[in-house]
């Protein structure tokens, strides 16, 4: 608690006791005498009258979402202040005025967040070196007003700038729940430390907003023209103009160190142009060629927007769990296995192409399935596998190592059943692939059963990973490292050698095996993000989800 009383509120509450027993008549107690200079006005100066919560309340019903929060707020601290001092506004009402003051120069536009009442109340009282004066009406309208703002702000700015739900935008991972009396409680108690220190949010989001700030220094010390494609790719010991205009501009964002302004192609600048290719996602060959003109010729005030937009979805994220975890990023193309919150290892994933978007949300991973079969999916039954039935069953099934199945499980002669009758939709078989080099599904795959039907896999279609930008799916994902996905999800049984998984790989026959401790799956989309040395990326807006939620965030 951050009120400083000129005396203790011990003495006050023994003051208080002793005047309910002289009352009462009851005999008091003979107590040391207390010499502390005391008066009521010091007491008073420093607490709410319930009624003037009632009437701010009323008279500002924009504050109505957060009306019950507020009055919760001040009964359980006795309508004592929270933000406001005999010295004026507490260190921790400046540190709160700054963060709001820090997120509008920063990209945050929402004009509710630092309303212009607020603004000049808190702007009077921090150029004011003279204390506070008792009866000073703005006192309390500050405090009521400073309480208020910090329920809104972190609704949104914690919660999210958007429409509660998330549906309309195919997220599917349930938005974080957030304890706002709890936290403004211990938030407004802490001394010397910034509010940005308990924020109720992802890391992720911590690290975007301090790019963001760097990003805002560039475009705002950088104007620049676009870099002229060229039909040429350069690489290590070229000489030409366009070299010394490609150092220029990643000298300012931080990936070649030095000033060099020759037009020379030196390993500084091989370096420097690899680490920009990872950085965003293009194919690292270490050459100037177009694709990397036009990663460096995108607007600063674009990846300001971009990171603007993921910093809003990491607002609807649960905190990082520290917990063992799978995270798949989509526009990464890339698999992440934590383990106690930290990272302990990555792949590379083929994710769903556009029109079969792998889903965004979260589940538990309980099974892995070793030598599994493929039961083909309603989709691709109707428009792949039941045409190549009703040309040839027999000969379509042998070639893709296949088998139909009927409701009792047991597997019908394909000569048995006339295929023109029936479409995707009204086929009263399952059409499944038997385990084997050839299964679509590879050698194993992970369930964390959900109802989008969408699981991690292994592939016989290995060269996939090989590629820069890997949607190619029908929106489950494969992963490049499946045997090492198994073993890391069954290291702590030292019965199962990695002898045993590779036997139960090749094994030829399905084997189910339940996951003892079960392993929550993120399915998530990020196209900006600090990666885990520190630098920022930037993908590729795969589904189009970029598109979607700046008009949801930023309207016209």
């Amino acid at each position: 608690m951050t009120i400083r009383l000129y005396t203790s509120l011990a003495l006050l509450s023994l003051i208080i006791f002793a005047a309910c027993q002289q009352q009462s008549g009851t005999r008091k107690k003979t107590r040391t005498r207390d010499t502390t200079h005391y008066t009521r006005q010091d007491y008073i100066d420093q607490t709410l009258d319930s009624n003037y919560v009632n009437q701010f309340l009323t008279a500002n019903t924009s504050y109505d979402a957060y009306d019950e929060y507020i009055r919760n707020f001040y009964r359980k601290r006795d309508f004592h202040y929270a933000w406001i001092d005999k010295n004026g506004l507490t260190e921790q009402a400046g540190n709160f005025i700054n963060m709001m003051k820090n997120d509008a120069a920063y990209g945050i536009k929402d004009s509710s967040l630092m309303t212009p009442d607020l603004q000049q109340l808190t702007d009077t009282m921090l150029v004011s070196d003279s204390g506070l004066k008792p009866g000073d009406t703005a006192i309390p309208r500050i405090e009521m007003m400073l309480t208020a703002q910090f329920f809104a702000y972190g609704n949104k700015v914690w919660g999210g700038l958007t429409a509660d739900s998330t549906k309309d935008l195919e997220w599917f991972i349930p938005r974080k729940k957030i304890d706002m009396e709890s936290l403004l409680d211990s938030m407004v108690a802490k001394k010397n430390n910034a509010f940005e220190d308990d924020e109720p949010v992802n890391r992720q989001y911590i690290l975007l907003r301090q790019q963001l700030k760097k990003l805002a220094k560039i475009a705002t010390g950088n104007k620049w023209d676009s870099i002229r494609a060229s039909a040429k790719s350069f690489k290590k010991g070229d000489s030409a103009e366009v070299i010394a205009q490609v150092k220029y501009r990643l000298e300012a964002f931080g990936d070649l160190p030095g000033t060099d302004s020759s037009q020379r192609f030196t390993a500084a600048l091989d370096t420097a142009v690899r680490g920009f290719q990872d950085r965003m996602g293009i194919k690292i060959d270490g050459l100037i060629n177009k694709s990397v003109l036009d990663a460096l010729n995108v607007p600063v005030e674009d990846r300001i927007r971009k990171i603007l937009l993921n910093m809003e979805r990491l607002r609807w994220v649960p905190i990082e769990p520290v917990t063992d975890y799978i995270l798949v990023n989509i526009p990464q193309f890339k698999m992440h296995a934590y383990e106690k919150g930290k990272l302990a290892w990555s792949a590379n994933v083929v994710v769903g192409k556009p029109g079969a978007n792998t889903v965004i949300f979260t589940k538990e991973l309980r099974y892995i399935v070793f030598s599994p079969y493929w039961n083909v999916p309603p989709g691709i039954l109707s428009k792949e596998v039941l045409p190549g039935l009703k040309r040839s069953a027999g000969s379509y099934l042998a070639r893709q190592n296949m088998e139909i199945v009927g409701a009792s499980g047991k597997v019908v002669a394909p000569g048995s059943i006339n295929f023109s009758k029936y479409s995707g939709g009204n086929f009263p078989y399952v059409v499944r692939q038997k385990p084997g080099g050839k299964n679509s599904l590879g050698k194993v795959k992970f369930l964390f059963p959900n109802e989008y039907n969408i699981y991690l896999h292994d592939t016989p279609a290995r060269y996939l990973f090989g590629e820069n930008k890997r949607s190619f799916s029908h929106g489950c994902i494969r992963v490049s490292e499946p045997k090492h996905l198994a073993e890391w999800l069954l290291r702590d049984d030292s019965s199962w050698t990695s002898q045993k998984i590779d036997d139960l790989m090749n094994a030829g026959k399905e084997k189910f095996v339940t996951v003892k401790d079960k392993v929550p799956v993120f399915i998530v989309y990020f196209t900006a993000f600090v990666d885990h040395n520190g630098q920022l990326n930037f993908r590729d807006d795969v589904y189009g989800h970029d598109q979607k939620l700046a008009a949801a965030l930023f309207g016209r």
